[in-house]
């Protein structure tokens, strides 16, 4: 499944046998704005499964909204739900979902307004609803902000977000309630961190800021969730994406 941004749609490919990737099978196309200048059109900026992989997701920037399918697997061909799973406030612009390990619950960046959604999580309708907004800069922040990628940690105890203009991760604990409650911003020692990512274990955040040309890490209290520097970077052009495969905190590198 592939969201596309400037054509504010989403489509689905088959993976061959000798693993090559078919012509489409489906292509559904959002429709709609909103209020920010960044919103004339739709921007379809994520899509992904939920844990039981029975609905999947889009998170449209433009449209401030969250559709809904299901996928055949035998065909390959998507089913819209009748009405979307979430909508957001005017504006908000959400960008990207990550699932909370309960599979209960969700969690929302919005790049627009510079907000986190947590949200409750209906598997047998496919729906959302909303929990908690909160900003992730600092009350007394002036400047341009936008926010970009979100993820839990493995063990649900803690949600970190990236703030570009802020340079940070923005660090919050996640309560029994799903309930966020911010404890850290975290400078990410560069510009624009567009994306970031935990390694299996949960023991270290790994940033890249793409305007500065850099990846640095940090490491995560397992108790607090906070970060502290590891004193390690590498520069590399303009880093846009980080996936680590393996735990290499027990000896590996």
């Amino acid at each position: 499944m592939v969201a596309n941004y400037m054509g504010g749609n989403v489509s689905v490919l088959p993976v061959q046998t000798d693993g090559r990737v078919g012509a489409p099978t489906a292509m559904d196309q959002h429709q709609g704005s909103g209020p920010h200048k960044n919103q004339n059109v739709p921007h379809a900026h994520c899509i992904l499964p939920d844990p039981a992989n029975k609905y999947s997701f889009s998170v449209d920037l433009g449209t401030d909204k969250v559709y809904g399918y299901q996928l055949d697997p035998a065909t390959g061909k998507l089913t819209n739900n009748p009405a979307p799973a979430f909508t957001t406030k005017p504006g908000a612009g959400p960008r990207h979902l990550t699932f909370h390990p309960n599979g209960r619950n969700a969690y929302l960046i919005n790049e627009l307004n510079s907000t986190v959604t947590a949200l409750a999580y209906d598997a047998s309708k496919g729906t959302f609803s909303e929990i908690q907004t909160l900003s992730t800069l600092p009350a007394d922040f002036v400047g341009d902000n936008s926010c970009a990628d979100i993820h839990v940690s493995p063990n649900g105890k803690f949600l970190y977000a990236s703030n570009r203009g802020h340079n940070s991760i923005a660090v919050f604990a996640i309560d029994n309630n799903s309930n966020l409650t911010l404890i850290q911003h975290e400078s990410t020692q560069g510009k624009t961190p567009r994306n970031f990512t935990l390694d299996p274990a949960g023991r270290l955040l790994l940033v890249g800021n793409q305007n500065s040309n850099n990846v640095f890490t940090y490491h995560v209290d397992q108790k607090s969730g906070k970060l502290r520097p590891t004193g390690q970077s590498i520069e590399i052009p303009s880093p846009m994406f980080l996936f680590v495969t393996a735990d290499f905190t027990q000896g590996g590198k």
